[in-house]
């Protein structure tokens, strides 16, 4: 059976109170997160190395100064990441379309293969998981699901 609630107090407006609701949400979706990182990290990647694979895999080739921006680093941080990335050869560097002294950043075959198995592995691990629950567990967390969803739309 899955505990809804780390609250204290048995008060119903104690329980479902912001202040009650926010640290147990952040805590739930972090230990989720962190599962999901450590489920599906067959190539040991860290997750600034997964971030950039993920950005380049999205909106396609990027220079080191628009993945370091879109991270909210510098582009010195970005660098050895990227050297380290194209070292692996998930990457590989490109001449930039309209300013040559420019460098565009891009996924290679094996790249674009580390991305899809790891989405594979995070699939697989989640569905193992939610189908060890109840199906009124599993109503519950599809219920939770959309109001997650409308929150992050807010």
């Amino acid at each position: 059976m899955i505990c809804y609630t780390t609250a204290m107090s048995h008060d119903p407006d104690t329980l479902t109170s912001p202040e009650a609701v926010v640290p147990a949400l952040t805590q739930a979706i972090g230990q989720i997160l962190r599962r999901l990182r450590a489920e599906a990290n067959p190539d040991g990647l860290n997750l600034s190395q997964t971030a950039a694979l993920a950005l380049l895999d999205t909106k396609g080739g990027m220079t080191n100064a628009d993945l370091a921006r879109a991270q909210a680093m510098k582009p010195q941080s970005m660098s050895p990441i990227l050297a380290s990335l194209e070292q692996e050869g998930l990457v590989e560097r490109g001449p930039h379309p309209t300013d040559g002294r420019q460098i565009l950043f891009s996924l290679t075959a094996k790249g674009a293969e580390a991305r899809r198995k790891r989405s594979i592995a995070k699939h697989d691990w989640l569905l193992a998981a939610v189908g060890k629950l109840s199906p009124d567990e599993r109503q519950i967390l599809l219920s939770a699901a959309g109001i997650i969803r409308d929150l992050t739309a807010s």
